[in-house]
Formats: structure tokens, C-alpha cells, sequence
């Protein structure tokens, strides 16, 4: 499982001199649908890691282990992207399978590229569920692909709590509707306390409408702040329904938050502050290290030119307009430019099949100045 801790026991990782190969791959099956795919996607990373592996014995020792490890067959079930770290001449070795896609790339350093990871770590903090209607309530956390009922930490009401307690005239009593105002706050506190524990990043409510409207507004701030939508079930759900409809939940959520950061750059290239669109500019910009946030349309590549000396990238070549030293042809520097948001500690935002991004070019940049 991806952690903090994971993270922090990477990035301590020192390879005492030795250069350390991380490698980011690409398994998903809805865009590598057979292992040949996924094999062919990680030779086009080791062509291009090739001149640095002729430099350094190490890392081609690295790059052949990393090799080895995917033709030797990978279990893709619930495993979507791979991240693989090695340093041969410390005999480091260290593979974390990863339930959501990355970005395919290879990077030598002195330590792990653990950049992606600290993203994915935030993406993929747990989400709390909570079910509810007058009667019962029931809570989930949807955490690496596995969605686990702990309805256990909060009681229901008895089944004829409301036939019980009603006036001679066959109406439910004021201590009903207090029977029910209790079990709600109960619902939510226990609510707060299993998130919390937890560190969820969302959270979703689903049940009767009746009880939601009353419980919503019983939830800590805690839980308000993070809440992102009802899910469309009863309270008495099976499991696999409620993970269907969370699922749902949380790619249109994925597609709002896209949305929302490519209406921050459209209205930032309008106003012209802050903000650039179109591939010569957002090169520009990263050449000038002014980009806080690159915003790509997933798929987007076009062949280009990097400069050797400087490392500045351009779609026309062959001489560097920041240098004028000669420069190398790359195969996509689309591609190129999101491994120098990773160098600078750039946002990076992949968005699928935005149309105001296709608008603006496939590709732009919310600037830090």
C-alpha cells in the first residue's frame, strides 16, 4: 500500500554516489489491453533512457532488472500503474503496485523519484461512506480498490420503534421523532470519529432522503468540508451496489475537478494573467520556470527539440533560442515537457476528453507569476 511512510523511506533512500533508476509504468488495461502492450511501452522508456545507461553501468544493470520484472509477468488485477525503484550497486530494489494509471517515464537520480507518489498518496486517501435512513446507518471506507463495512461502530434503532411509542390515535409521539434526532447524531459522530481516525480525503452519504436532509446537517465541519455528493441507494444496499454507485461518484468528481482547473486556465488566458495556453507557450513558460500548474489533454504528443546544453524544449529546432547550442530531436515533447514538471516540482493535471482544453491548444499553464 501506498503511505506517507512509504513515501518518506523512499525519499531518505540515499544512493551514496551510486545513481538510482525510478520507473513509473503505465499497466492500466483500458489503454494497455495485453502484456505485449505494456512490454512495448516500457522498451519506448528504456530507448530513451539508453544514452544515460551508456554512461553508467549501474543503470543499465537497473534498467535490465526493471525489464526482467515486467516480461516475468505482472497480476494486473486491481493494479493499474507500477512504480519500480533500483540501484544496483546498493542492491535497492523496490516495486509499489499502484490502483490507479501514471504517467510512463523513466528518471535517474541521486534518491527515488518519489514526486508522483506524494500525488497519488493525496488522491488516493480513503473515502468514508455513510448510509442512513430513520432506522439504521451503516459506514464504509473505500481505500486502495476495497471498500470495507464497519457498520458496527453505530446501533439502529429496534424495528418497531415508531409503532411502540405512538398516541392513542395511532400517530408517532414527540419521543419518536427524538428517538430518531438521537440516532442520527449518534450516526454522525460516529461518522466523524471513524473518518477522522482514518484521514479520509471525501466523503459521500446515501439512505433516505428524509434522513439525509436531517443528518447533513448534523455532520462535524470536519465532514462537511470533504463531503462531495448523495449517492442514490437505500440504506440497505448490498456492498456491491454501493461500490458501483461510489464509483461513479468519484470519476465525476475526478471530472469536476478537471473542469474546474481547466476553467481556471481558460479565464486566466482570457484575462492574460497568470495564464498561457497552446504548446509553444507553455514550453516558454516551463523554459522560464514560471509554471505552477501544466494542464494536458490525456494522449497529447507531438515530436519536438530539446537543447542539450540548457534542456529547454521547443516544437521547432534545430538551434536553442535560449543558448543557441544545437539541438536534439525528441519523439514527443509533450511528453518532455511533463518529465520537467516533475524536475520542477510543477503541478501536473491530465485531463480526459476536456473540450475547452482541446480549444485552447491540448495543452497549457497556470503560471506562479
Amino acid at each position: 500500500m501506498i503511505t506517507d511512510q512509504v513515501v518518506r523511506e523512499l525519499a531518505e533512500f540515499d544512493g551514496d554516489g551510486s545513481p538510482v533508476t525510478t520507473c513509473y509504468l503505465n499497466v492500466d488495461g483500458r489503454q494497455n489491453l495485453r502484456p505485449v502492450d505494456v512490454e512495448r511501452e516500457l522498451e519506448r522508456l528504456v530507448r530513451r533512457a539508453a544514452p544515460v545507461a551508456a554512461d553508467e553501468p549501474s543503470v543499465s544493470a537497473d534498467l535490465q532488472r526493471i525489464t526482467a520484472h515486467v516480461r516475468d509477468g505482472i497480476d494486473r488485477k486491481g493494479v493499474r500503474g507500477l512504480a519500480m525503484f533500483s540501484c544496483a550497486p546498493r542492491e535497492f530494489w523496490k516495486v509499489i503496485s499502484l490502483p490507479l494509471p501514471v504517467h510512463s517515464r523513466i528518471s535517474v537520480g541521486h534518491a527515488p523519484s518519489v514526486g508522483p507518489l506524494e500525488s497519488l498518496v493525496e488522491e488516493l486517501r480513503p473515502i468514508g461512506v455513510m448510509l442512513v435512513d430513520r432506522q439504521r446507518a451503516r459506514l464504509f471506507v473505500y481505500e486502495m480498490g476495497a471498500l470495507t463495512e464497519r457498520s458496527e461502530l453505530v446501533g439502529e434503532l429496534p424495528r418497531d420503534y415508531d409503532i411502540r411509542d405512538q398516541s392513542s390515535r395511532g400517530e408517532p409521539t414527540a419521543h419518536v421523532d427524538e428517538l430518531i434526532l438521537q440516532h442520527l447524531r449518534s450516526a454522525a459522530k460516529a461518522a466523524f470519529d471513524l473518518f477522522h481516525e482514518r484521514e479520509v480525503g471525501h466523503i459521500a452519504i446515501g439512505g433516505a432522503p428524509e434522513a439525509l436532509a436531517q443528518v447533513e446537517e448534523l455532520l462535524h465541519p470536519y465532514l462537511k468540508e470533504r463531503l462531495v455528493g448523495r449517492l442514490r441507494v437505500p440504506a440497505a444496499a448490498p456492498i456491491d451496489e454501493v461500490r458501483t454507485h461510489l464509483l461513479d461518484l468519484q470519476a465525476q468528481v475526478e471530472r469536476d475537478a478537471e473542469a474546474a482547473t481547466v476553467a481556471r486556465l481558460r479565464d486566466a488566458v482570457g484575462a492574460g494573467t497568470k495564464g498561457v495556453a497552446g504548446l509553444d507557450d507553455a514550453l516558454a513558460a516551463l523554459g522560464d520556470r514560471r509554471v505552477d500548474v501544466l494542464v494536458v489533454s490525456e494522449g497529447f504528443e507531438q515530436p519536438g527539440w530539446r537543447c542539450p546544453a540548457c534542456g529547454a524544449l521547443a516544437v521547432v529546432g534545430s538551434t536553442c533560442a535560449t543558448c543557441g547550442a544545437e539541438m536534439a530531436r525528441v519523439d514527443d515533447v509533450v511528453d518532455e515537457a511533463i518529465q520537467e514538471t516533475f524536475a520542477q516540482s510543477c503541478g501536473l493535471e491530465i485531463c480526459v476528453g476536456n473540450a475547452d482544453l482541446d480549444v485552447l491548444g491540448r495543452i497549457g499553464a497556470l503560471l506562479r507569476y
